[in-house]
């Protein structure tokens, strides 16, 4: 017997809460959820939107929504972070009495918790984190407007969408500029504060879901040092739906490029317009300066004006390929005929100074530890640009990152010879003299523990996904379902540990 087979009222609740929970067939929840997904995205294909709204209804009210959105909520990395009421569902017994608890009769949201994380500029970015309730009721509308996202979705749309990555951003910059008759020109550009600025009477108005609900999580307001603000633009950074509605109200920005060429074909074509979009975050490519600036910007700018959106004037900026561009951390640039994509400066030094940080403060720490600490750093780094022209900057991170360590080492034995240094810190491993390594214990076992280099990370072609590819329409199923299993086949190069 499963949960699945026991009422959620009445008898069902002789049961514990907690056995409730863990009797659930996780794999029947999935694929009910997905066989309701997939219903609406063919009722939207068909333009039949009463029916799409129906089956909304239906999975939004649904037994296995419910827990589905509930499993999402609690066991991704924001889990034991609170809302306002300092409330978290970690156990069983609190996961499924919080899922009883999700009913739209008699639904208020709570306000949001404003918190405050750095940016890369060293400014500070303004997160709303709402309370675990409210939490699992937007996970819930997420799974109801995946499907009508998807369908709608522009082609050349990357950013959280389920199976499209950055990486898949980057090669189709790369498969827009690299041919010999390929745009020249790109317009870079950036929205201003686009989350805290989106229109609510334009999401009120075409975003496909219960607009009650709607409203009252747009108008929910942030408590920020105790005291309550309203909420009269934008979406919360942090609220689970969030990424979802940017992604419905920004989609259409393609159609928006295309049609300041004019409706020909030909002058699509001539003109060379590409839009390549991650998130808030895209790029234009264009056969001219002059045309990106009369044409496209304006166009543009009246798509977002009607979003209750502008572009930043500072950031926004029109770059000829040979100069080069830096898009999601990588450099796209053409040298000669060649174009290639490299990791960008601010990426490399961002990672550095990671690393600088990460030794400065560990200067009496073992040096296995050091190293258990700056492992997954470089190695996460190296994968992320693994398909980018990167092996020469790998081997000069891996150099840079060499002489932090024997500086560190120096200053942990002043007294001592250069000799000693590397004979207790540096090994012979291989055919390669001078790595950072030692003996630690792992699974109760001591063994070798080194650094990783970024230099043992192979680097491979990216594989782009089809444009059209949508995870809710059964023809691309079976495509999608190979390229998933050959993604779970990558190997994390390179072995931290040796014998």
């Amino acid at each position: 017997m499963t949960a699945n087979d026991i009422p959620v009222s009445g008898a069902g609740a002789s049961l514990p809460d907690a056995l409730m929970w863990d009797l659930v067939n996780w794999n029947r929840i999935e694929a009910e959820v997905k066989r309701l997904q997939m219903r609406i995205a063919k009722a939207v294909r068909e333009g039949r939107w009463g029916k799409a709204k129906a089956l909304q209804r239906l999975l939004t009210r649904s037994h296995s929504g419910k827990l589905l959105a509930v499993k999402r909520v609690t066991e991704n990395r924001g889990k034991r972070t609170p809302g306002v009421d300092g409330k978290v569902w970690l156990t069983p017994a609190a996961r499924w009495k919080g899922m009883l608890s999700m009913r739209h009769r008699g639904y208020r949201p709570m306000p949001l918790r404003r918190v405050y994380i750095p940016k890369s500029n060293g400014k500070m970015r303004p997160l709303g984190i709402p309370c675990m309730r409210c939490r699992a009721m937007q996970a819930l509308w997420k799974l109801a407007l995946e499907p009508i996202a998807e369908t709608r979705a522009d082609l050349n749309s990357y950013g959280f969408r389920p199976g499209r990555s950055t990486a898949d951003a980057i090669e189709q910059c790369f498969n827009c500029l690299s041919h010999r008759t390929s745009a020249e020109w790109v317009l870079e550009g950036d929205i201003r504060g686009c989350f805290d600025n989106f229109s609510h009477a334009w999401l009120l108005k075409h975003i496909p879901m219960d607009k009650a609900i709607l409203r009252q999580w747009l108008e929910a307001g942030y408590v920020d040092e105790g005291a309550l603000f309203e909420s009269r633009a934008g979406t919360p950074q942090g609220g689970i739906i969030s990424p979802v509605l940017a992604n419905m109200a920004l989609d259409g920005l393609e159609a928006a490029v295309l049609a300041s060429a004019g409706g020909s074909e030909r002058a699509h074509r001539r003109a060379k317009f590409n839009v390549i979009r991650y998130a808030d975050d895209f790029v234009v490519t264009g056969a001219s300066k002059d045309v990106l600036e009369s044409q496209v910007l304006p166009a543009i700018r009246r798509f977002m004006a009607e979003r209750g959106l502008e572009l930043s004037e500072e950031k926004t900026r029109i770059t000829h390929i040979e100069q080069g561009f830096d898009f999601l951390g990588q450099n796209v640039r053409k040298y000669g005929r060649q174009c290639l994509t490299k990791p960008a400066k601010k990426s490399i030094k961002s990672l550095l100074d990671k690393v600088r940080a990460i030794i400065k403060g560990n200067a009496t720490a073992t040096q296995a530890a050091v190293i258990r600490l700056l492992n997954p750093v470089i190695r996460g780094w190296a994968m992320y640009h693994r398909h980018a022209a990167a092996k020469t900057t790998f081997n000069r991170v891996d150099d840079f990152i060499w002489h932090m360590l024997w500086r560190w080492a120096k200053r942990r034995h002043p007294a001592k010879s250069a000799w000693w240094i590397k004979k207790r810190y540096f090994r012979t491993i291989g055919n390669r003299n001078g790595d950072f390594a030692t003996r630690g214990s792992a699974d109760g076992k001591t063994v070798g523990i080194q650094l990783f280099r970024a230099m043992t990370v192979a680097i491979t072609r990216h594989v782009k996904i089809p444009a059209a590819a949508n995870p809710f329409d059964p023809a691309w199923t079976e495509y999608l379902d190979r390229r998933r299993a050959s993604k779970r086949s990558v190997k994390l190069f390179g072995a931290s540990l040796w014998c």
